[in-house]
């Protein structure tokens, strides 16, 4: 009998085990679906996008350029944050250069436009395994991952790529101008790929710091003191990628930036109180 009982508790175990795959399987397959839904509509849509979307920081007209330069004049700084618009023309080398360039954006437009459900998912199959004292801490996490996540990828879209293209598009190696740079759109849409993208993930700064206060990993004496640091990071990082090397444009990128780090700072406090009030309700009760 007890033999035949532990085979039974290894056949629940293996079912157990074998129904979480299953739960994982089902999350997998939503989110995929999700995403291709979403990449399906846009590549229908593809010459509209096409138009007033991915080739926006292209366009002399774009909002970015508009609000910088009247910006500028507002604070009475003459021209100095207006930007010419990228004077570029894309080229496709191959014949199915286009049609692999519409599928590689859609198929990127449909990963930032499902994000929240294929967080959502995510969470789902996470949820179960928490305890209820860390559900209760992870609140409104899928609208502030998703919130952090857009305000990223709008930072990289409507300023950080204006700026990096106006400044690749008009850097010159050597005097005498011999080269000419004439990018692929392949070449542009991986550029504003892993801007929107990498912006978008670096925006999740607050949450990842929330999560790493929470499992002790970062504390918020630890940040305040590597403040001087991150202050140096993200100025190069501005000096980097802005066109000019005035101060006012340099400026620009680095208040969003610098803002995010302190914000991080504020979250890893939260945390670690909220901590600390949990540790003293324990030793009490």
């Amino acid at each position: 009998m007890a033999i035949f009982d532990r085979f039974k508790k290894s056949a629940d175990s293996e079912m157990s085990f074998i129904d979480h795959l299953e739960v994982l399987r089902g999350t997998i397959v939503r989110s995929l679906f999700s995403i291709l839904v979403a990449a399906i509509v846009i590549f229908i849509y593809r010459d509209w996008i096409m138009d007033n979307v991915i080739t926006g920081p292209l366009n002399p007209d774009f909002i970015t350029y508009r609000a910088f330069c009247n910006l500028s004049h507002y604070l009475h700084l003459g021209d100095s944050l207006c930007m010419p618009p990228v004077k570029t023309q894309l080229q496709s080398t191959t014949f199915g250069g286009q049609f692999l360039s519409a599928i590689s954006m859609a198929m990127v437009g449909g990963i930032i436009v499902a994000f929240p459900f294929v967080f959502w998912q995510i969470w789902r199959f996470v949820k179960p395994a928490l305890k209820e004292k860390e559900v209760k801490n992870t609140r409104f996490a899928i609208f502030w991952v998703s919130f952090f996540f857009f305000l990223g990828a709008a930072f990289g879209f409507f300023v950080l790529g204006p700026f990096t293209f106006n400044f690749l598009a008009g850097f010159q190696l050597g005097t005498k101008s011999l080269i000419t740079t004439i990018p692929t759109f392949a070449d542009y849409l991986d550029n504003l790929t892993n801007l929107i993208l990498g912006c978008g993930i670096a925006f999740e700064m607050p949450v990842i710091v929330f999560l790493l206060t929470k499992i002790g990993i970062v504390t918020p004496k630890f940040l305040s003191k590597t403040r001087k640091y991150a202050v140096v990071i993200i100025l190069f990082v501005a000096a980097f990628i802005t066109p000019s090397p005035d101060w006012y444009s340099q400026t620009i990128v680095f208040i969003p930036l610098y803002t995010l780090f302190e914000f991080s700072i504020f979250v890893s406090r939260w945390a670690y109180k909220s901590i600390k009030d949990d540790n003293d309700d324990e030793e009490w009760d």
